[in-house]
C-alpha cells in the first residue's frame, strides 16, 4: 500500500536512486522540497539540469569542470613536472585541502578490478601515458586508495611508467591519527613500518 500520492512517491524514489541516501533520508528530502518555495525549486532543478549539460572532463587532467582546461591545470605557478595519479574527484579535492600538494593531477575515474569486470581501457590510462611523453614530466605520484583494487591499479600504472625513466612513487599509508596498534590491521601495520620517516 502506497503512503503517499505518486508524486511524492516518485520523488522519494528519485532521492532513494542517489549514492548513501536511504529511504528514511529520501522521504526527509523530498518531504523539504516539497515544502520549500516553488522559486526556490525552480532554481534548484535548473542547477542540477545545468551542472549535467555543462560539466565535462578537462581536456587535461580528466577532473570534472566546466571549461576545457581546469584552474588546476591552467595555473602556471603549479609545477607541471609532478602529476599525482588519483582515482576520482573527490580524493583530488581532498589533497587540494590539504594546501600542500603544489604538482598537477590525473583522474583516472575509477580502479582497475577484475571482479568487477573493470580492465585499464575502462579506465584514464590510456590518456595518462599520452601525457607522460612530454618532457617536463618528472615524477608520478600514486595515490590511488589502500584497497586491492587501488592496489592492483597502482602496481598496473608502476609497471607502464617505470620503462620510460620517469620516477615512480607511491603515498605512504599507515596508523591513522589517534589510532589504537591493537586495532589496526597487520597489511596497515606493515605500510606503517616501511613508509617510516627518520625524526
Amino acid at each position: 500500500m502506497d503512503l503517499y500520492s505518486g508524486y511524492i512517491n516518485k520523488l522519494i524514489e528519485q532521492f532513494s536512486s542517489l549514492p548513501g541516501i536511504g529511504n528514511k533520508s529520501a522521504q526527509r528530502l523530498a518531504f523539504h522540497m516539497v515544502n520549500m518555495p516553488k522559486e526556490q525549486v525552480e532554481y534548484f532543478a535548473k542547477t542540477i539540469v545545468e551542472a549535467r549539460n555543462n560539466v565535462c572532463y578537462c581536456e587535461e587532467c580528466y577532473t570534472l569542470t566546466d571549461n576545457k582546461i581546469c584552474p588546476i591545470c591552467a595555473n602556471t605557478k603549479r609545477d607541471h613536472s609532478t602529476i599525482m595519479v588519483v582515482e576520482n574527484t573527490r580524493d583530488l579535492a581532498a589533497y587540494e585541502k590539504t594546501g600542500k600538494y603544489k604538482g598537477i593531477y590525473h583522474v583516472l575515474h575509477g580502479a582497475i578490478s577484475p571482479m568487477l569486470g573493470v580492465g585499464p581501457s575502462d579506465i584514464k590510462l590510456k590518456e595518462l601515458i599520452t601525457r607522460l611523453q612530454s618532457d617536463e614530466v618528472q615524477e608520478v605520484i600514486i595515490a590511488t586508495n589502500s584497497s586491492l583494487e587501488g592496489e592492483t591499479t597502482a602496481m598496473y600504472i608502476s609497471k607502464l611508467i617505470k620503462p620510460t625513466g620517469i620516477k615512480v612513487t607511491r603515498i605512504a599509508s599507515g596508523v591513522p591519527v589517534g589510532g589504537d596498534l591493537e586495532y589496526i590491521d597487520e597489511v596497515t601495520l606493515l605500510r606503517a613500518l616501511e613508509g617510516r620517516t627518520e625524526l
